[in-house]
């Protein structure tokens, strides 16, 4: 199998190792570095139809990398689009659901497949609308989030409340379900808006058995500073 190593502590690369014969596919203009013994190719993994759900359920791009050791074993550098750690999962017995614009690389055993959601998740999750990915199959996932990572392990009768904007990927055994911060409100319109004037955003619920990788940096709030730094930004 190939074997995936994160290197650096602010903004890392991904270093894989293949052996001759092995290939990964990852996010489009996600590779920075690769050996002469390697070849890069665009495709669009599992047709066309499959490359727009996934551009809109994930936020990726129409076309992926795809890297494969033709000439003999190898090493590649990958960059992540998000500014933050990395975390490698492993794929098999358990597949994960990703958030929007998480997935970084998989080993070609492992399959993204877009799933569909509930109506509540999908309008106030965040997490790719009313289709998200999950991946499936066999091998290695790495995935990234806004500033450190860290993963949770969430067990029966230990539900866990986890900011929307910090959750980067989840177990898809594990159940989860959308509220808001402040319970104080009655129903949900009154909920909603007493987060929005409280400053506090939606949560998701985990409950059951299973891992949750979150980040330390809020998406949402790390791109309004962006903005704000931009010319023109207010």
């Amino acid at each position: 199998m190939a074997q995936f190593t994160v290197t650096g502590d602010v903004d890392p690369f991904l270093h894989i190792s293949l052996l001759q014969g092995e290939k990964i596919y990852c996010e489009s203009n996600a590779m920075v570095m690769m050996e002469s013994t390697l070849e890069l190719k665009g495709k669009m993994t599992g047709g066309i139809g499959s490359a727009l759900m996934r551009r809109f359920a994930n936020g990726e791009s129409f076309f992926q990398q795809h890297i494969e050791a033709i000439k003999g074993a190898g090493d590649c550098l990958l960059s992540p689009t998000l500014p933050g750690a990395i975390q490698v999962l492993d794929v098999g017995t358990i597949s994960y659901k990703i958030t929007d614009g998480a997935f970084v690389a998989a080993e070609s055993g492992v399959s993204l497949n877009v799933r569909s959601q509930s109506l509540s998740t999908a309008m106030f999750g965040q997490t790719g609308g009313f289709f998200i990915c999950e991946a499936s199959g066999v091998g290695k996932l790495a995935v990234s989030g806004f500033g450190s990572s860290f993963v949770l392990d969430v067990e029966p009768g230990k539900d866990i409340i986890i900011d929307n904007a910090h959750v980067v990927a989840w177990d898809s055994s594990l159940h989860h379900e959308i509220s808001v911060a402040t319970q104080q409100a009655s129903g949900l319109l009154g909920q909603l808006v007493n987060s929005v004037t409280s400053g506090e955003g939606m949560v998701l619920k985990f409950s059951g058995r299973g891992k949750v990788v979150i980040c330390s940096r809020n998406r949402e709030n790390f791109i309004a500073w962006m903005l704000k730094g931009m010319p023109g930004g207010n």
